[in-house]
């Protein structure tokens, strides 16, 4: 079977429905193809930020939302307040039926069930849930299929920078939303727990380089049963974060999001940066001399939580020293606690 659409975007999550909502809405032609059958579902705290995404979803769609954080390092304790809620938290599945029923409302085509098994430089070949093969020519290919993108291998894209993220999602209820700087746990990253509106989200992220997945598992564990969690019955899940940005832009070839490596590598956000690349790549591509300064602004933003990492990898002592000075600056108000987000 062969067809044809002029931007065919690889991968259903945030970032790819982002894009294709903006094109659709600017009469292109559109199509996504997604692997999953069904749309959302990710391994994700779910935690999104009122600098960024918080004020662009509808209110229906937070669980919960939080004006206090409480931050916690190995030797201090703080509560950051502010009048408006600084971070949500949401449910990544109805996140991502929003976004693709309005994609779809904008005239953007959204297919599930679609297994990529080869991209070409005017063409994809993918196959359907029915096992049938489909040749789908394209004039734009979007890459928005995450940390393993295969559009990043076509285009010969080597990743060395890479995070990684546990969660479990157990029932229950709790009231505070907490960040855990423990170094000792998880030297340069943290743990978490994530108050949703019938479960919490508990996880830990950290550098894949310097604390390999079965180690911050083991390690969450111990944290977690501390903290009161047992966890040893509960099934965890994990996902690799990409933050080794190389470009965006690749002639009639596009990355956005984790494909493109603009997640943060110091605290492992990806949902506002994979929007913000969607609509910056549409714009791009419905104008070539858009000047996408948003992503020049999120790739330095990037930059700077890369220093912090690469400072906390030298030693433990400096790790610790950092984060006791990071919290310390938040605790007296001379470091912003936004200042941590991916947006500006």
């Amino acid at each position: 079977m062969k067809s044809s659409a002029e931007i065919v975007i690889i991968g259903a999550g945030p970032g790819g429905l982002a894009c294709a909502k903006h094109l659709a809405e600017n009469n292109r032609r559109v199509l996504v193809i997604e692997r999953k059958q069904v749309i959302g579902p990710k391994v994700c705290a779910g935690g999104i930020t009122w600098s960024g995404l918080l004020r662009h979803v509808p209110e229906d769609l937070i669980e919960q939302a939080f004006p206090q954080q409480f931050i916690y390092s190995n030797l201090q304790k703080i509560k950051v307040s502010e009048p408006e809620p600084i971070v949500a938290t949401i449910n990544r599945e109805t996140l991502g039926q929003w976004m693709a029923r309005s994609a779809a409302d904008a005239g953007a085509t959204v297919e599930t069930g679609m297994t990529v098994l080869e991209i070409t430089r005017d063409s994809v070949i993918a196959k359907n849930s029915d096992g049938n093969v489909q040749t789908i020519g394209y004039t734009h290919l979007v890459g928005a299929d995450g940390s393993t993108s295969m559009v990043r291998r076509f285009l010969g894209i080597h990743t060395k920078r890479m995070g990684i993220g546990i969660n479990y999602q157990v029932s229950g209820k709790c009231k505070n939303m907490e960040w855990h700087l423990n170094t000792k746990m998880f030297g340069s990253g943290y743990g978490w727990i994530f108050p949703h509106r019938e479960t919490i989200s508990i996880g830990a992220y950290g550098d894949q380089h310097n604390l390999p997945a079965a180690e911050l598992k083991k390690r969450l564990l111990t944290w977690a049963a501390r903290r009161g969690y047992d966890l040893s019955h509960e099934q965890p899940r994990a996902a690799l974060v990409n933050y080794d940005f190389q470009g965006f832009s690749f002639g009639s070839i596009w990355l956005v999001g984790d494909a493109a490596g603009l997640a943060s590598g110091l605290t492992g956000e990806g949902i506002y940066p994979a929007i913000i690349t969607g609509e910056a790549v549409a714009k791009k591509i419905i104008d070539p001399a858009y000047p996408a300064v948003e992503i020049t602004a999120m790739a330095k933003k990037q930059l700077q939580h890369q220093r912090v990492i690469r400072l906390a990898a030298i030693h433990p002592l400096l790790c610790s020293l950092m984060m006791e000075w990071l919290v310390f600056l938040l605790r007296i108000k001379l470091l912003d606690f936004h200042a941590l987000e991916m947006a500006d």
